[in-house]
């Protein structure tokens, strides 16, 4: 398994971003025609997000063009695929929104989320310096070397008359 991740590894799209079914995407495809080459946006619903994030991944987006649906699947790591960009988050609560298909207009819609376009992508987190790692850990050391301040015995046992009667003789 660990030979087949160092392969595929050199292929994956690292800027992707972090993709999730709702939104409305961008997908920026390159066609080549004959011996020129452009790139075709299509933008629409992400309806399905199959085999994970790895070299296999893929999106299926919808979109409404003169009154017919029309789905196309992307593969996330596939070097056609330009660049994808999130327009829109929609708040949903199921994996696969198949059942859009069926439907049209109003009861089509997805309700929206705040979106702040680059907050979120899968880039690799930077590692901290090693200095200070040894830091932050001298410095728990430190803390937790401190005494902490004794309290009495089982505060939390409640106290019967006899126990502050004792109390008051001495």
């Amino acid at each position: 398994m660990e030979k087949t991740n160092k392969i595929t590894d050199q292929f994956l799209n690292k800027k992707l971003p972090n993709i999730k079914v709702g939104d409305t995407v961008k997908v920026h495809q390159k066609i080549t025609e004959g011996d020129k080459q452009r790139t075709q946006i299509f933008e629409g619903l992400v309806l399905a997000n199959k085999h994970g994030k790895g070299i296999q991944g893929t999106i299926s987006v919808r979109r409404i063009i003169g009154g017919v649906g029309v789905e196309k699947t992307f593969p996330l790591h596939s070097p056609l695929v330009e660049k994808i960009e999130i327009v829109s988050r929609g708040k949903v609560r199921r994996s696969k929104l198949y059942y859009l298909r069926s439907l049209s207009g109003k009861k089509a819609k997805i309700k929206r989320e705040d979106y702040i376009p680059g907050e979120e992508s899968v880039e690799e987190p930077e590692e901290a310096p090693k200095e200070e790692i040894k830091e932050v850990e001298k410095e728990s050391e430190q803390l937790e070397n401190k005494e902490e301040p004794k309290q009495e015995k089982n505060p939390a046992k409640p106290q019967t008359p006899q126990d502050k009667e004792e109390k008051t003789k001495a």
